[in-house]
């Protein structure tokens, strides 16, 4: 296997068809029904065998569908527990960190956005077990700090997958950044970031559904830092 030589966060080479603006009315309406599923109990890898079939959906699609849906119940649970940004004013955070790193890096490089059911903006990006640095990681990082401390933020966590390789070089990173800037930030490597976010008693940053579904608090930091830098956002709206 090759080394992952990717310079950018970007868009996959089949993003502009499969999600061509001919394409969406038919994913709002499988999002749709795979919502319903969800709400009346049926296991997301089944629904989403179905609703995907029935479809016709390649495998990107039906990831795109994964990540936007959510049932009523968790549509509830995650409003109820949502904090606006200003309200992080001298809060503590933790930040889940590959999750809102490489989204943001996403969207930097003109990558495929979406916006989901619960309001959250989510990529198509995954981590395989390796994290590689782009050109917009850096970015990244000083725009999360910069408005983490216009948003006068008390202390802020990073937990990162020790797993992951080069998480180790990413924490050194952020450290780095924090120490250079005075931010209040803390780099953590934990073998299950998850679990330690869903326990921590501090606001969460995250878009990961199933850590959203088991926080207290969690602020939608996304909508925020693209605003913030102004971005003109490959935006899908798959909200239903």
């Amino acid at each position: 296997m090759c080394p992952d030589q990717r310079q950018h966060r970007g868009a996959h080479p089949a993003d502009r068809v499969l999600f061509a603006s001919e394409r969406v009315p038919t994913l709002r309406t499988a999002a749709a029904e795979l919502c319903w599923l969800l709400t009346h109990g049926y296991q997301i890898k089944s629904a989403l065998k179905l609703v995907g079939d029935r479809h016709s959906l390649t495998e990107r699609q039906r990831l795109a569908l994964a990540r936007a849906a959510c049932s009523d119940q968790s549509l509830t649970k995650r409003r109820e527990s949502c904090v606006l940004v200003e309200q992080m004013h001298g809060e503590q955070v933790v930040i889940d960190g590959f999750n809102l790193l490489i989204t943001l890096e996403a969207a930097l490089s003109g990558g495929l956005v979406l916006l989901c059911r619960d309001g959250c903006l989510r990529d198509l990006s995954s981590v395989h077990g390796s994290y590689r640095s782009v050109q917009e990681t850096e970015r990244a990082i000083n725009l999360i700090g910069t408005t983490l401390a216009e948003l006068s933020v008390a202390d802020v966590q990073w937990l990162l997958d020790r797993p992951v390789s080069n998480s180790g070089r990413l924490a050194a990173k952020i450290r780095t950044a924090a120490a250079q800037h005075g931010w209040p930030w803390q780099a953590a490597l934990p073998f299950n970031p998850d679990a330690a976010i869903q326990t921590a008693d501090a606001i969460a940053l995250t878009s990961d559904s199933t850590v959203l579904d088991g926080v207290a608090r969690w602020a939608n930091l996304m909508p925020h830092l693209c605003a913030q830098a102004q971005l003109e956002l490959w935006l899908i709206d798959l909200r239903v």
